[in-house]
């Protein structure tokens, strides 16, 4: 199997229902083929080097309808599992996956699994939810997950008895990283037991981090709703002489939200990041730089992301949450009180705003709603034609199939000699370091 290569359950015997075309021209969207390939480092670096070299690209499998299909729609049963912490836009893709499933393929049977991996625990008691369209029609103007959701893992062996037990032949798993390399767990198990069960990842996590993908959904209303939030603070900011405004995003590991906010609302002043290493005190540290802010503009916006400046505590953080993440010690609030401290004695006023699970739970916007309702079709075609241990993405800005093995292996970070980066620091007037 090749790096990119998506896993079959076998050979599909079954017509597809979508009256879709094989022809070029006739106005009608064409059936995709298993060989429609996407380069997928598009370089003209790469390109030279698989000229001089004779070798094959490295491409990716493209997302869309295939004419021949695995499963018999009329006798499949479908399930839906969302797991760790809420984000923009699960409702809508619950909603997309039901109702591709039933008005495309005319399957009958979807279930929905209560709270996470919890719901595939017969143990936990949680039971299952029967989803219809009519059950599902009006769920994506709303925040949070319609089947509720649970962090941290559970038996594989167990969850693969309750699909099997219960006639599951697909399971949609939405979520992060942990949610899916909790699926392709379950997928590897399934395989040795030789069992036909197709399992898909639709990846979601706010902060950005899946490896490989151009953006996780939610991703995009997260900066979308905390943009006017610093639009607020930058009003308290200069409301007050030396007024300093710092407000604290989600971003564990990754900056992204913390970064493109600030670049979608350009009156932030400092942004900090979990990749950037910095020092607080001395002639180039943080707080000097935000002495001669205040000296110069009388105010100042500070954007913190959660997982920044971790290295700044005297003692590391060694609790973890139920999915086996580090809690990071609150670098809001320590840097509130070392701002505090470093200007004792002189006029200024500090506020600091979390406005985390508020953006957690905002319903999708209209451009994630897209983004959701097209990832939740494509992982309805690729499942019923049988493929598994995938994940509905977008790469170099097309629909595409990628193994779960490949997007777990590393978190996405920001490149700090990237473009992207160097954007913000021109929208902010930062300097390149404080160490």
């Amino acid at each position: 199997m090749g790096k990119f290569q998506i896993e079959s359950l076998g050979m599909p015997h079954y017509k597809s229902p979508l009256k879709l075309s094989t022809v070029k021209g006739d106005n009608i969207f064409d059936f995709v083929s298993d060989a429609d390939r996407l380069v997928f480092d598009q370089s003209m670096e790469y390109y030279n080097h698989c000229l001089k070299t004779g070798e094959a690209p490295l491409c990716l499998e493209k997302a869309g309808p295939r004419q021949d299909i695995f499963f018999d729609a009329q006798n499949t049963t479908a399930a839906i599992v969302t797991c760790g912490g809420l984000c923009p836009g699960i409702n809508n893709v619950i909603r997309g996956v039901v109702m591709g499933l039933h008005y495309f393929y005319g399957v009958k049977k979807i279930l929905g699994i209560p709270y996470g991996y919890e719901g595939l625990n017969p143990e936990k008691g949680h039971g299952f939810v029967e989803l219809t369209p009519d059950k599902v029609k009006d769920i994506h103007q709303f925040g949070g997950t319609f089947l509720g959701s649970s962090r941290g893992s559970q038996d594989v062996s167990k969850m693969v008895d309750t699909l099997q037990a219960n006639n599951i032949d697909i399971l949609f798993a939405i979520g992060g990283d942990g949610t899916l390399k909790g699926v392709d767990a379950i997928g590897q198990e399934i395989k040795k037991r030789n069992a036909k069960i197709s399992v898909v990842g639709i990846p979601k996590t706010i902060d950005n981090d899946i490896d490989l993908i151009d953006e996780s959904f939610g991703f995009e209303t997260a900066f979308d709703v905390a943009s006017p939030i610093l639009r607020d603070a930058h009003n308290e900011a200069t409301g007050a002489f030396n007024g300093i405004s710092i407000v604290k995003l989600m971003g564990r590991d990754s900056g992204f939200i913390a970064a493109s906010a600030a670049l979608s609302m350009p009156v932030v002043n400092f942004v900090l990041v979990p990749e950037m290493d910095f020092s607080l005190e001395g002639e180039k540290g943080f707080l000097k730089a935000l002495e001669q802010r205040l000296e110069l503009k009388r105010h100042a916006v500070i954007v913190v992301a959660e997982g920044a400046g971790q290295h700044l505590f005297q003692e590391k953080s060694g609790v973890k949450d139920a999915s086996g993440n580090v809690k990071h010690k609150d670098i809001g609030l320590f840097l509130k009180e070392k701002i505090g401290e470093h200007f004792k004695g002189s006029s200024v006023t500090i506020k600091y705003i979390d406005p985390s699970y508020i953006i957690r739970s905002a319903p999708a916007n209209s451009s994630d709603s897209v983004y959701c309702s097209r990832l939740a079709y494509h992982a309805v075609h690729g499942a019923m034609a049988g493929k598994t241990r995938f994940v509905s993405s977008k790469v170099n800005n097309k629909y595409v199939y990628v193994p779960i093995s490949e997007v777990t292996q590393k978190r996405k970070e920001i490149d700090m000699e990237g473009e992207f980066w160097f954007s913000v620091l021109q929208s902010t007037g930062q300097p390149f370091s404080w160490a």
